[in-house]
């Protein structure tokens, strides 16, 4: 199994919804066109930046199925199929799979506290399922489980299980990633405001929905790293900290959204029980990209 599948900026698109809360596949389609040309480095549906937990199973279907006809195969395809049954999400996987995707990602999603036992045969039944690799998300934020490195750990031994997404913004989690695993494995930084440091740490790639907005700066700061240039990747990082902070305290799916309009491109509209952001947060945002617009960046 081909463990250096990703690397680098993996773009979050958003879900675009019309008036009537159905998804507006046109905008959707031209969003995920931008980050393909913005030279984003794979393009990730379903996510948290794409409400995944609200949609139902003819929603994410027909998402995954436009993503990967959009992207026709210009970068690789990382699809969320995650589900709180293990039954629906080996569903999801499969139709991902069968659409075309490069990878799924899965993060353990409960009501009930899940053990370590039953995320390992969670995953184990999935992965047994399909023949793509598996990136294991965590974050304990969004899902309320928090996987240990030692979890984590167990899971790589699953053969088709090859990635990490950490986004507990603990850096010493990402220490231990690749000091304990090294080098074979492929472990992606999932917190935002973390970039730079997650670079520094040994990560493969950063999966974060920034693209949507300022896809130049994330690809520099990438590249600067490749280079290993950390004078020119902290320039570029100090330049867009206070954005990349700022999309993830006000909510993700609402401050792509709201820079996405600010831009010219459209972010669409949301389904319920989600709204925009306030007027005074969309004009702290305004002025965040008109800054980052005006400065002049030598890359």
């Amino acid at each position: 199994m081909n463990k250096e599948t990703f690397k680098g900026v993996i773009a979050y698109p958003v879900t675009p919804f019309d008036s009537s809360e159905n998804i507006d596949i046109p905008l959707f389609k031209k969003q995920v066109e931008r980050l393909v040309t913005a030279g984003s480095h794979g393009i990730a549906p379903l996510g948290s930046t794409g409400v995944m937990p609200y949609l139902n199973d003819g929603e994410k279907e027909e998402l995954a199925e436009t993503c990967i006809r959009q992207v026709a195969g210009r970068v690789p395809t990382l699809v969320g199929v995650s589900n709180l049954t293990t039954e629906k999400t080996v569903y999801h996987a499969q139709f991902a799979e069968k659409a075309g995707a490069t990878a799924v990602m899965i993060i353990p999603m409960s009501y009930w506290k899940l053990t370590d036992e039953e995320i390992i045969k969670h995953y184990d039944t999935v992965a047994s399922k399909i023949s793509i690799p598996i990136m294991v998300y965590n974050n304990p934020a969004t899902s309320g489980v928090d996987m240990s490195p030692a979890l984590l750990k167990r899971l790589l031994q699953i053969p088709n299980v090859t990635m990490i997404k950490e986004s507990t913004g603990d850096i010493q989690r990402m220490y231990y990633l690749r000091k304990e695993l090294g080098d074979e494995v492929a472990f992606f930084n999932g917190s935002n405001p973390l970039a730079l440091a997650a670079f520094s740490a040994g990560a493969n790639g950063w999966c974060t929905a920034a693209p949507n907005l300022i896809p130049e700066l994330n690809i520099a700061l990438y590249n600067a790293v490749q280079e290993n240039n950390m004078v020119k990747a902290q320039k570029i990082f100090y330049q867009q900290i206070d954005l990349l902070k700022f999309i993830v305290a006000k909510g993700l799916p609402r401050s792509i959204k709201a820079g996405l309009d600010l831009l010219g491109v459209g972010g669409g509209n949301f389904k319920s029980p989600l709204k925009p952001l306030s007027e005074q947060e969309i004009a702290e945002l305004d002025k965040m990209l008109l800054a980052i617009k005006d400065e002049v960046y030598q890359y």
